[in-house]
């Protein structure tokens, strides 16, 4: 057993574009002995991780578990009791569909110091990339930000309450429920409302398709859109602002 304090940072890695972490997420980093990462984190970022710690992919894909979640929350405990400090390192913001609360209810049970790096949320990055403001004047006054596929692997219900207001609408994991969601805002008879579906936005593989809920199976399909991709719906979507490429060139620098 380490003589170290045993501990978790739960810490936001962004939405995919290694620029997007914050300082205090890469002091986490380079003070872990221990990193357990996910699947959709850029792994540039493990560079920052110091020679000696121990790297571990935990990632989880549709119908591919590296581990189980139970035997993530294990992990983290026996890491950090062996060995010191334990960094849980996942995508985006990990208090937004992350799980990240969940594993820190876990591990205090056992005596472990907790501490949180936000992240940037894909939800938002994600559509500003594409110059898509989640709110603007005239346009949208709010947004929701829906999980597409909830722990009973159904469409969650919110969709549909979301569906009867004027708010923009950001669906997060929900492609396999497409065919739902365009049926559910075409019951509203909102079948000329934008869509937009950006997939693995702010990454250098990223590819997006625009349309309206009447059109954008049609878009998918020709474009080959797929997971991990989010889904906006709203008029903010033709608000679209045409951006130059100086993300893309800073990454380069």
């Amino acid at each position: 057993m380490s003589l170290k304090t045993p501990k978790l940072t739960v810490v936001g890695a962004g939405p995919g574009d290694p620029d997007l972490i914050t300082l205090k997420a890469i002091k986490a980093i380079e003070s872990a002995d221990v990193i357990l990462y996910d699947a959709l984190i850029n792994e540039v970022l493990l560079k920052y991780a110091s020679a000696h710690a121990e790297l571990i992919f935990v990632g989880k894909r549709k119908g591919c578990y590296a581990f189980q979640q139970e035997q993530i929350n294990e992990l983290i405990v026996t890491k950090a009791k062996e060995k010191g400090h334990v960094v849980r390192l996942k995508g985006g913001d990990p208090f937004i569909f992350g799980r990240g609360a969940e594993e820190i209810d876990y591990v205090q049970q056992f005596g472990l110091e907790t501490f949180m790096v936000p992240g940037i949320s894909s939800s938002i990055a994600v559509p500003a990339y594409q110059g898509i403001p989640l709110t603007k004047r005239g346009a949208s006054e709010s947004f929701w930000v829906i999980t597409g596929t909830t722990k009973a692997h159904q469409l969650s219900d919110d969709v549909a309450i979301a569906a009867k207001s004027t708010a923009t609408v950001v669906i997060l994991m929900g492609m396999g429920k497409l065919d739902e969601i365009v049926q559910i805002f075409s019951d509203e008879n909102k079948q000329d409302t934008p869509v937009a579906i950006i997939q693995e936005g702010t990454t250098e593989n990223e590819k997006f398709g625009f349309g309206t809920i009447s059109t954008i199976s049609k878009v998918v399909e020709e474009k080959k859109l797929a997971n991990p991709a989010i889904i906006v719906i709203g008029d903010v979507v033709k608000e679209r602002v045409q951006l130059t490429a100086i993300y893309k060139e800073l990454n380069k620098a």
